[in-house]
């Protein structure tokens, strides 16, 4: 040992790193056995046992220290490699803290030579651990398993492990649609579905007897006309003056600032999602309170603005106007008052109409231009129901769905989608699932029927089909299913086709049986031209949060691709008998990843990794549908976020090319008894004591047992970080006529990303999670911001490669447009921020060209 004389700065150095290392050595050691007991790997425990031996032998300044740690470093190294391969992001918890204290432990040899002199007795005990733990290390992975087994917290015996369930049945394609007789209602929970995506026979040219005749449907080219490009959805421009070999020259030629920005009651609450419109001159924008601003698309000049004077308490979620609808009255003269006109809903649930020349209400329009959506609805309270998606205009009906708070209670407003003529705001039809045989407004004294599934997203139209298609939510009770009614249980998270005129129900297709994990439909379909063997045929094409996407004709609701129904798990939850025993999977594309394992969990360091190793052995896992459980948590994956969520694909038919982006994190949930849940005072959005920022983190779902509390992208308490490893979205191209995947990569770097909430500024590409979606143009690029590190992109369709970007002053949670204005082409994108994605919030819209010639 040294004496007093000897103890210098690299003496307390060396003590300091003992210490740091010990500390290690027993945090992994104790949470090594913990996983170890649990069923996880046995890498931690010899791990943690080296670090304090390495500890041990540095606090007696033995240069046999050097000799453990590198045993323990190179099992590491192996153990590392066999798990994560070479992917970096992975392997970041797994060696680079142990890199690091690598280098420090060879920085102390000097130190360790001057104290280990004669000590051939402490080097030959050193020795012999250090063969010990090396063959610890090589034993250390065990087997990797594919799906977690349950597991008993600390001082329970684990359960024997069993096999998990067999996600590979014999594959049992479903019938391809149906005639009338098998459409409504499906079987009853316990009975496994048979024929449950039904389609009723499609009226063969409805347009040609029908009060209103097919209007033309409005192209982008020089505009963008409805929120997805046009009603039909599939976000593609044929614009080609901005292309591959020139992107790179794009600069901002203006923005214009809105003005809206959150006032402090509505601070950590604004989301704005907003895409805005252009036609001729004009560019129509919605800011998150529903204020309408028409600048020049040229310049971004102002040329007038609305202000609805929706208040803050209306605001649900997050503030959000994804967009408005753009209309032209047939027959109208050009110069009278609202022949073109806006329409938009707000947060306080108005249908609102303003001339698009002037920004005045349409007189013509409900009362004074605006009709109230809470007619009919019976008791409701601001925020509980909310518009936050534009209206979808077809033969002259302005179809409107509404956002329905989640989560708050089952007798909660109802879900009704409503078509209203566009020029009078009278309504024309109420699709009530709870009252099918009435088209119309409830009578006196009754409501339309409470707590049914909702649209919240936008629908996409078929002007010559004369059909609207819905993409549905489920019931006002996410997460517990067993109250809900056969007709809530057939359409709840499904599409339905619906007639435009008329509201009446044409055909629908489910993508979730008896829907118990919020995995509503939030992306807007997209029409195309399907390439098929016998030519191209009319088709649409859905994608779901679990990542499933469906090709069926627009007509019927055939699929056009066949799916199947396969097993998944009902041997767990609150609700055994209700869950179905299949589920429906995509035969044509699926974003769907692997099974997680828990060779998947990250962090920053191997003590966040190890964290979230013992939390996914703790919990109940068994692949996708896992149901929800209330003894412990239970994962969600893909989580509610998608998959694909409001973000939407874009279509290039031309060059046959799909473009999807999409998220790739679990959910870590857990249903909460109902006392517990009135003990931590989960408390709905209409009772006194409810608190809509700060409350108990669990949504009451009053009128079922439990409560629900979702940890959303399931977070390292500590760092903040993502439990799963990277990447957490990305971006992918699909052969439009054989779904196979052309190119997938990451979305997003990790620049504005980092533990504790500080940006790393790392250009580097990590994946990151991403709402919004791209569009497509014929220059043959995508443009799409939606990732979390406030850039916007320019991609080559082709091959996936970035030419492109720019960073954003707000986050890119949006959907840009392009356009053209006196023979230049602009990119235009609206980058409000985003409360729940924790990016920064903007008021601003940027425009981008290419450098003008003289």
């Amino acid at each position: 040992m040294a004496t007093v004389q000897d103890r210098g700065a690299g003496f307390w150095m060396v003590m300091v790193l003992a210490a740091v290392i010990v500390i290690f050595g027993l945090l992994i050691a104790a949470g090594g056995g913990w996983l170890l007991a649990l069923g996880g790997s046995w890498y931690y425990l010899p791990a943690g046992l080296g670090l304090l031996v390495t500890g041990w032998l540095l606090f007696r300044q033995s240069m046999a220290a050097v000799w453990v740690y590198l045993v323990v470093y190179a099992g590491t190294v192996v153990w590392a490699l066999w798990e994560a391969g070479l992917n970096l992001w992975p392997q970041v918890p797994r060696l680079v803290a142990p890199t690091l204290i690598l280098l420090l432990v060879l920085l102390s040899i000097p130190v360790l030579r001057r104290g280990s002199r004669g000590a051939s007795a402490r080097r030959t005990v050193a020795g012999a651990l250090a063969i010990g733990l090396g063959g610890g290390l090589l034993l250390a992975g065990g087997p990797r398993d594919g799906i977690a087994q349950e597991a008993a917290p600390p001082g329970e015996t684990p359960a024997p492990a069993e096999a998990p369930p067999d996600t590979t049945a014999p594959e049992t394609p479903a019938p391809a649609g149906g005639d009338a007789s098998t459409a409504g209602p499906g079987p009853a929970p316990t009975e496994e579905p048979d024929a449950v995506n039904t389609a009723e026979e499609a009226p063969a040219a409805l347009g040609a007897d029908a009060e209103r005749a097919a209007a033309p449907v409005l192209q982008t080219g020089e505009d963008w006309p409805a929120y997805g490009g046009t009603t039909e959805a599939t976000r593609y421009s044929p614009l080609d003056q901005i292309d591959t070999s020139n992107v790179g020259d794009l600069e901002r030629v203006w923005s214009f600032r809105t003005g809206d920005l959150p006032s402090e009651a509505a601070r950590g609450r604004y989301s704005p999602e907003n895409t805005p419109l252009k036609v001729g001159d004009d560019l129509y924008i919605c800011t998150p309170m529903g204020r309408i601003v028409a600048v020049d698309a040229a310049t971004g000049l102002e040329e007038w603005r609305f202000d609805p004077g929706v208040s803050d308490d209306a605001i649900p979620y997050g503030a959000t106007c994804r967009g408005v609808a753009y209309y032209e009255v047939p027959g109208a003269a050009a110069d009278e008052a609202c022949a073109r006109r806006i329409l938009w809903g707000t947060l306080d649930a108005r249908l609102i109409a303003v001339d698009a020349q002037l920004g005045q209400p349409c007189p013509d329009f409900g009362l004074n231009g605006e009709v109230n959506l809470e007619e009919g609805l019976g008791d409701t309270v601001p925020g509980w129901y909310s518009v936050t998606s534009p209206p979808t205009i077809v033969r002259g009906v302005a179809v409107m769905g509404a956002q329905v708070k989640d989560g708050q209670a089952e007798n909660s407003p109802s879900g009704v989608v409503r078509g209203y003529d566009a020029v009078t705001g009278e309504l024309a039809w109420a699709w009530d699932l709870g009252n099918p045989s009435n088209r119309g407004a409830p009578a006196e004294g009754e409501v339309y029927t409470r707590g049914t599934p909702n649209m919240w997203t936008i629908a996409t139209a078929d002007e010559e089909l004369g059909l609207v298609y819905l993409p549905m939510g489920n019931s006002a009770v996410d997460y517990y299913g067993s109250n809900r009614s056969e007709a809530e249980n057939e359409y709840a998270t499904a599409l339905v086709a619906v007639d435009a005129l008329t509201g009446d129900d044409v055909w629908h297709f489910r993508t979730v049986y008896n829907d118990v994990w919020d995995y509503d439909l939030g992306s807007q379909p997209s029409l195309v031209d399907f390439p098929t063997a016998d030519g191209p045929r009319p088709a649409l094409i859905l994608s779901s949060k679990q990542g499933d996407m469906f090709v069926l004709d627009r007509a019927t609701g055939e699929p056009l691709v066949p799916f199947e129904e396969r097993e998944v798990p009902t041997d767990l939850g609150v609700e055994q008998d209700y869950l179905s025993p299949v589920q429906p999977f995509s035969g044509y594309h699926s974003l769907l990843m692997p099974d997680l394992e828990e060779r998947h969990m990250w962090g920053m360091t191997p003590l966040d990794q190890l964290w979230c190793r013992i939390q996914f052995r703790r919990a109940h896992y068994s692949g996708v549908y896992t149901p929800p459980t209330a003894d412990r948590r239970w994962i969600q994956y893909p989580g509610y976020n998608g998959g694909q969520d409001w973000g939407s694909m874009a279509v290039d038919v031309e060059r046959g090319l799909l473009i999807a982006n999409y998220n790739d994190m679990p959910n870590y949930n857990r249903l909460i008894p109902r006392d517990e849940a009135d003990e931590m005072g989960a408390r709905a959005i209409f009772e006194p004591d409810y608190q809509p920022e700060g409350g108990p983190d669990a949504d009451p779902q009053l009128g079922s047992p439990y409560a629900i509390s979702v940890n959303a992208g399931w977070r390292v308490g500590l760092t903040g970080l993502l439990c799963k490893e990277p990447p957490y979205g990305g971006i992918r191209a699909i052969d439009l006529a054989t779904g196979e995947t052309v190119w997938d990569e990451p979305l997003g770097t990790a620049r504005r990303n980092g533990p504790f909430g500080i940006p790393s500024m790392l250009p580097m590409k990590i994946g990151t999670p991403n709402n919004g979606g791209p569009i497509v143009t014929a220059g043959g690029l995508i443009f799409i911001a939606a990732a979390t590190d406030d850039l916007i992109r320019a991609i080559d369709l082709e091959t996936g490669e970035t030419l492109w970007q720019d960073a954003l002053p707000g986050g890119g949670q949006t959907t840009p447009i392009t356009y053209e204005v006196g023979g230049r082409q602009f990119v235009v994108i609206y980058p409000g921020g985003h409360h729940f994605m924790e990016t920064p919030i903007s008021d601003e819209v940027i425009a981008y060209a290419l450098p003008a010639s003289d």
